[in-house]
């Protein structure tokens, strides 16, 4: 009786350890969907869907639209900017290839119309800058967004439209 009563017991923690592992993996699989299904919330809740325009036809049904950019239009500003620094005694010179990107042409056509205007304000904040400050990669994209801002502050003034959305390097040498 009592080897019978070791069989028993040694079977009964494989059943109940049998038991376990199925609760454990059910658990586990629930825990997994719960995950799943917060991170899909978590994602819907921080990233709403656009808001799409509705457009009301004759008929009376409303028509989705969605607004189209148009493409970019890049202009380069030709023969590239040339100003000269005194830094530490010596003689410096820079050099800068630009190109305006716009999205139509009437923003080029006016930048071609008021070239001299914006040509001079150019030279000007390029010459004024400092030799040492502009051999960093931040002092080049400060100069970047000063220049941009320069030219849409131009062509507010001008057209009432700043117009131009990026001021690109195309190609930059300071010797």
């Amino acid at each position: 009786m009592a080897e019978e009563d070791e069989g028993q017991v040694e079977d009964a923690p494989k059943k109940g350890g049998k038991k376990k592992l199925i609760v454990m993996i059910v658990i586990g699989i629930a825990l997994i969907a719960l995950s799943i299904g917060g991170t899909l919330f978590a994602l819907q809740m921080l990233n709403p869907e656009e808001d799409v325009v509705a457009l009301e036809g004759e008929d009376g049904e409303a028509a989705d639209v969605e607004p189209t950019r148009q493409s970019a239009i890049y202009f380069p500003l030709k023969p590239a900017i040339i100003v000269n620094f005194q830094a530490r005694g010596r003689q410096r010179f820079l050099q800068a290839e630009l190109t305006l990107m716009a999205r139509d042409n009437e923003t080029i056509e006016a930048v071609e119309l008021h070239m001299p205007m914006i040509r001079n304000s150019l030279v000007m904040l390029f010459g004024g800058q400092i030799y040492e400050d502009m051999q960093t990669a931040e002092g080049k994209e400060l100069l970047r967004q000063e220049a941009l801002t320069e030219v849409q502050r131009l062509l507010e003034q001008e057209t009432g439209n700043p117009g131009v959305e990026q001021i690109l390097f195309t190609n930059f040498v300071m010797q």
